[in-house]
């Protein structure tokens, strides 16, 4: 696996499918839904960068002094399960599902996710989970394509208008963290400079990706658009 290939698989039907793209595109619920639709394990790579920073915060790593992350980076110890129908991620045995998903790890997630000792830890764990999909997954991130699965069978970019992304990632706020569409479009352009703009593993379009543009489809017509590229790909090998 350290030359970033995928590994062989014997299933036929055992795809493996990146999925890529900035946030509010799409990516999680298309990618659980496609999972499930189609009987292949799932992975959120994002939450594991945020599981990996809820870690750095709860344990008094400065996230903004990148040789203190880089230190810590190979001490928490990440479980993904990757059942589409109920993903969970705990940290060192506890459950962080709720955790990483405050505005707090959202602000900071970038900064630790950019330093490379971070990613090198992060990306073999997610190769590993990759490689014992016997019947299958979706994995969904910002360098799946590119950088941790390029031999992936499928790769597949979500993109979507900053209008639309903001609108719906400001839906999915809750409660004292709900905010303005135009704070989220804000804070969705600050963190796609953040993330296309670091050295290692850059958010990017893998040059045989399928680009597909959510802005004006549905979630089931998205749906349905990636379960149809998934099948054609399964019938031609």
């Amino acid at each position: 696996m350290d030359n970033g290939a995928t590994p062989a698989r014997t299933a036929p039907a055992a795809v493996i499918v990146a999925i890529d793209g900035p946030s509010g595109t799409g990516k999680s619920s298309t990618s659980k839904a496609v999972a499930t639709q189609l009987g292949l394990s799932y992975l959120d790579t994002g939450a594991q960068y945020r599981a990996m920073t809820w870690w750095m915060i709860t344990n008094g790593v400065d996230v903004a002094d990148p040789a203190a992350i880089a230190t810590a980076a190979g001490k928490p110890v990440l479980l993904s399960g990757t059942d589409p129908a109920a993903p969970t991620i705990t940290v060192d045995g506890a459950d962080a599902s709720g955790p990483i998903r405050t505005q707090e790890v959202t602000s900071k997630v970038s900064a630790v996710s950019a330093v490379p000792e971070v990613r090198t830890v992060v990306t073999e764990l997610q190769r590993s989970i990759a490689a014992s999909a016997a019947n299958g997954i979706v994995v969904e991130g910002r360098d799946i394509g590119t950088t941790v699965l390029p031999d992936a069978d499928l790769k597949i970019f979500l993109t979507a208008s900053p209008e639309a992304r903001a609108a719906r990632r400001s839906g999915e706020l809750k409660g004292k963290e709900a905010t303005d569409v135009a704070a989220t479009k804000d804070a969705l352009a600050k963190r796609d400079a953040a993330d296309s703009g670091r050295k290692t593993s850059p958010l990017a379009k893998a040059g045989d990706a399928v680009e597909v543009d959510t802005t004006d489809l549905t979630l089931q017509q998205v749906i349905e658009c990636v379960v149809t590229l998934v099948e054609e790909k399964r019938a031609a090998r």
